[in-house]
């Protein structure tokens, strides 16, 4: 049933072939969440302080993940696109300069930020031990960002190529090794130091550094004829500045969204107090996993698109995206329907732990976010439709609009304008989401009868072929 032949990325039945390769990427961002999960459980039998010190490095790391994002996305685009045009040496070739620009562009930032540790937590104003402890966190976790921006373009390799089981393995051996360290690094279990919260950083870099040595090595040993040899290591700078090209704008709207969650977070602290606070934790927990099957349809829709696109079907390529926003949005408005019945389940799920007016504050909030639920997941699979074209300038010019001329302006107006606190706050993220799906959605109908996929794919196939 999951079996999947290379060539029905081009010419299978769209819904089934979508799922197919969505499928593996969903477990391995359900995996991701879990990771994120169990490091804050060791981190709490440490101290309450060391998950403190986590939660102030958190916004930082979120940005220091725009690297990775940025060489994954011009990865995958590119060797999809190179794929689908039946340019299979030129598309290992991208993979190999690919898992190049991260190292290098991780490295680049790695070493500022480990430079720059203590300075950057230091602005967060906390105590003396939290910030001690976030410093010697944020440092080790410097290291890993080479690995990480490397490993996840590996995996975007095998992604672009339509193998997105490989891409499961990578990321499932990286957690697997992170989550066993973890204690053993943190409270100096064995033959190990007792490293504190530094520890579970440093469990991370090396479950990455292990998640790439598998990427590598199933690329040297081949898989679905995606295998690497010593003729496809060429240094291609015309490779590496089309996968920036891609990729930078991606890189930007990650930390367009980023940036603009931490405004966000200002704000809801500003108009609702510590009450409101929670409540906007909880929200973010939830939809972190809510979001999971979207994110897993958005990847997977990404290389369908490329490879339909390199292949020169402009016109499945465009049938591809508008299928794969409605299977997104039906998907996230079941989501979205069972978290507006059981909003107060969810919410003392997420944090047992929470007063009264915290569970009533989140349980509002749950419900007005699963109103725009069905628009988030359109936006997925339209940014992946002008990703898939190479528009990634499109994908962060709707991000910006989204948060920075929507929603934080429409979230301040109800708050301080309308009185209604931090309801106003709440409103204004689900309206966003609605504003940027349907703005989005209209000006990718708008772009695509102006023939933009057709440009893209003369453009794929005239670069493929060079």
């Amino acid at each position: 049933m999951f079996d999947l032949d290379r060539d029905e990325i081009t010419s299978g039945p769209i819904a089934k072939t979508l799922v197919i390769l969505a499928g593996p990427l969903l477990v391995q961002n359900l995996v991701q969440v879990l990771q994120q999960v169990i490091d804050t459980l060791w981190l709490g039998r440490h101290s309450l302080e060391g998950v403190a010190a986590v939660g102030v490095t958190f916004p930082i790391i979120g940005l220091l993940a725009a690297v990775a994002v940025g060489a994954g996305v011009g990865t995958q685009v590119l060797v999809s696109q190179r794929v689908g045009a039946d340019e299979s040496a030129s598309g290992r070739r991208a993979a190999v300069n690919g898992i190049g620009v991260g190292l290098i562009a991780g490295s680049i930032v790695g070493l500022v930020v480990w430079a720059l540790a203590g300075r950057i937590v230091g602005i967060f104003g906390a105590s003396e031990v939290v910030t001690r402890y976030a410093a010697a966190y944020l440092a080790t976790f410097a290291l890993a960002v080479p690995l990480t921006s490397a490993s996840e373009a590996i995996e975007s390799s095998f992604i672009g190529w339509g193998d997105t089981r490989a891409a499961l393995y990578i990321n499932a051996l990286s957690v697997a090794v992170n989550l066993v360290l973890d204690p053993f690094l943190i409270f100096g279990w064995w033959v190990f130091p007792g490293l504190g919260v530094a520890g579970a950083a440093l469990a991370t870099a090396i479950g990455y550094g292990f998640g790439l040595a598998l990427g590598i090595g199933m690329a040297v040993r081949g898989r679905d004829g995606f295998v690497i040899t010593r003729a496809d290591c060429e240094l291609a700078l015309d490779d590496c500045r089309e996968i920036v090209d891609i990729g930078w704008p991606t890189a930007g709207q990650y930390v367009t969204s980023q940036s603009a969650r931490v405004g966000m977070v200002w704000l809801v602290a500003l108009v609702g107090g510590a009450t409101g606070l929670a409540a906007y934790t909880i929200g973010a927990r939830v939809a972190t996993i809510s979001f999971v099957p979207a994110i897993g349809l958005q990847q997977a829709a990404q290389s369908m698109i490329g490879q339909n696109l390199g292949a020169e079907l402009p016109d499945r390529a465009r049938r591809t995206t508008w299928i794969g926003v409605v299977m997104a949005s039906v998907g996230l408005t079941v989501i979205g329907a069972v978290q507006w019945a059981i909003p107060g389940i969810l919410s003392a799920l997420f944090v047992p732990d929470a007063t009264t007016a915290e569970l009533a504050a989140a349980t509002e909030y749950l419900r007005i976010l699963a109103y725009g639920y069905w628009a988030i997941g359109a936006m997925y699979l339209l940014q992946a439709g002008f990703n898939g074209a190479r528009r990634t300038r499109t994908s962060l010019i709707a991000t910006l609009l989204q948060y920075w001329i929507v929603r934080i302006p429409i979230a301040a107006a109800g708050a301080f304008v309308l009185n209604m606190g931090v309801t106003g706050v709440f409103w204004g993220v689900t309206l966003s989401n609605v504003a940027a799906a349907i703005g989005l959605g209209c000006y990718y109908r708008l772009e695509t009868s102006g023939g933009m996929n057709e440009r893209a794919a003369k453009t794929a196939a005239a670069e493929a072929a060079d």
